[in-house]
């Protein structure tokens, strides 16, 4: 029986990492005095690394930046991230970034219906806090029973860690719950878990190999703006809980 939907953040929610996440590294660069930049076509190949301070210091050993052999390099990153964050942060209180179409819909048709909410993401807890307050409103974080998020796991997706997590605090197994991703990080994080997981896929991660995914979408859809891979495949217009329902059975 599906017992509880769990959701991804950056990419799954909102796209937030083109015009939020890249943006707010930009600007954290450029108040750092550093002639950093990353263009979408940079930050996309960065997306291979998940976490911001990981994406950091993956930048400075692949592109060979002298910043590398600094002794107090890791404290810069720390330094870089938390300016990051403040941010993005100040990008979602301008409501810079909508959420993606149907996520809203079928939050809510999950909450009527009596299914549980959770979020597994390696964002920090303030850009998830940022996200929905300025989207949903500042309760919406009440509709999620446990926000895994941040540095709370040892190891990132790609590992199963946040999952894991997110199910204990739970109590449940995770042939109770159904996943969503948009990346290949994040459904072999979720599958590493045993969770069946949602695709919805964004313009970075639209090649992305996501085998064993119960459904590969381009986004959740609404009655005004459906999904044109889901009429393909199902004949229907929108990801509703009775569609969720088939899929986790």
């Amino acid at each position: 029986m599906l017992n509880a939907l769990i959701f991804d953040v950056d990419g799954t929610l909102a796209d937030t990492e083109r015009d939020g996440h890249r943006v707010a590294f930009n600007l954290a660069f450029e108040e750092a005095g550093l002639d950093w930049h990353w263009d979408e076509a940079t930050y996309g190949e960065l997306l291979a690394v998940t976490g911001g301070k990981e994406r950091m210091k993956h930048f400075l050993e692949t592109r060979e930046r002298p910043e590398r052999h600094d002794p107090d390099i890791d404290e810069r990153i720390r330094a870089l991230h938390a300016q990051k964050t403040r941010h993005y942060v100040e990008l979602m209180r301008q409501s810079r970034v909508p959420l993606r179409p149907g996520v809203q819909r079928l939050l809510q048709e999950a909450r009527d219906a009596g299914l549980r909410l959770a979020i597994a993401t390696t964002t920090t807890p303030e850009n998830v806090t940022a996200l929905l307050s300025n989207t949903l409103g500042p309760d919406s974080l009440d509709w999620f029973e446990v926000i895994g998020a941040g540095d709370i796991v040892p190891k990132k997706k790609p590992g199963p860690d946040i999952y894991d997590h997110v199910l204990q605090r739970m109590n449940l197994t995770s042939d109770q719950c159904l996943a969503f991703e948009d990346s290949r990080n994040g459904i072999l994080s979720a599958q590493g878990a045993g969770l069946k997981t949602l695709i919805t896929y964004n313009g970075y991660t639209a090649d992305d190999d996501f085998s064993g995914a119960a459904l590969v979408i381009d986004h959740l859809g609404d009655p005004d703006n459906p999904s044109r891979e889901l009429q393909r495949q199902h004949g229907r217009d929108f990801v509703d809980i009775d569609l969720l329902r088939e899929l986790h059975g």
